[in-house]
């Protein structure tokens, strides 16, 4: 019995020795690892710490370094402030498009040190800014601002020939007066707007505004891009009424009588 029992024990010694030199040794792979792997996984970026608008320049309190998965690098990435910030006497880059707070900084959307930005650097590849001239009724009751899509409608012709008809759809807004900045979203009355079009476009915009009266329709936001449908034009008799609606006599009602199996008399009865 006492045999037995010191066998159990050297047994308990034994599992017990083996369990903690298998946990120390998970352990220390756990803390190699992580000693480690951020190392060699980790890089750094530099975001924007404060929304940034369009055009303005980028100063150091407006960017932070954050870690980032190096695997998960986008091209164009500044993983240091040192390459974004002028040197001293230098002048600074500026945003060629809008940053939001937390966004990462890309070569893409900043400009060369010094370097002017202006409504170009707004355009996408091939395409044109073109201005037309609004009023608060043409422009959506002066709610149209910088990056929003809309639809152009000329409307043209006097008396029964009036009509109006789609020109365009989906059309980007640049800039609303003098204001290109896309974070502005108060409703102003705006004598112009500025428009991103093709060339294609542009001539059909310059035509169109010596034809007639321009009008932008506002889309609905999240739909940019969306399949365009053929529009025909429409003439304002489509709308109206030729003739008023008359009063139609009433006709009454006709009953059918059966009186026995004799024969049926029909009766009207006026209303």
């Amino acid at each position: 019995m006492a045999f037995r029992s010191i066998l159990v024990a050297l047994v308990g010694v034994v599992v017990a020795g083996v369990s903690a030199y298998a946990t120390r040794e998970y352990l220390s792979l756990q803390t190699a690892q992580a000693q480690v792997d951020p190392k060699a996984q980790l890089t750094t970026v530099v975001i924007a710490a404060t929304n940034i608008d369009f055009s303005q320049p980028i100063e150091p309190q407006e960017l932070k370094v954050i870690p980032w998965p190096r695997a998960a690098l986008p091209p164009g990435a500044f993983q240091t402030t040192t390459a974004l910030l002028p040197a001293a006497g230098r002048p600074p880059r500026r945003a060629t498009r809008d940053f939001a707070q937390g966004e990462l900084i890309l070569a893409s959307k900043v400009s060369g040190f010094g370097a002017k930005v202006t409504l170009v650097q707004s355009l996408l590849p091939n395409m044109r800014a073109m201005a037309i001239p609004v009023t608060a009724v043409t422009a959506a009751g002066g709610f149209v601002t910088p990056g929003d899509h809309v639809d152009i409608m000329l409307t043209q012709g006097s008396g029964s020939d009036l009509r109006t008809v789609t020109i365009l759809q989906d059309i980007r807004i640049l800039g609303v007066d003098q204001t290109s900045n896309q974070s502005h979203d108060k409703p102003d009355i705006a004598k112009t707007v500025t428009v991103e079009v093709t060339p294609d476009q542009g001539q059909v915009l310059a035509l169109a505004q010596h034809a007639g009266t321009l009008s932008l329709a506002l889309r609905a936001a999240g739909v940019a891009g969306a399949k365009k449908q053929p529009m025909a034009s429409l003439r304002l008799a489509d709308i109206l009424q030729e003739k008023s609606p008359a009063d139609v006599p009433n006709a009454g009602v006709t009953i059918k009588v059966h009186r026995g199996d004799k024969k049926v008399e029909l009766v009207e009865v006026s209303k």
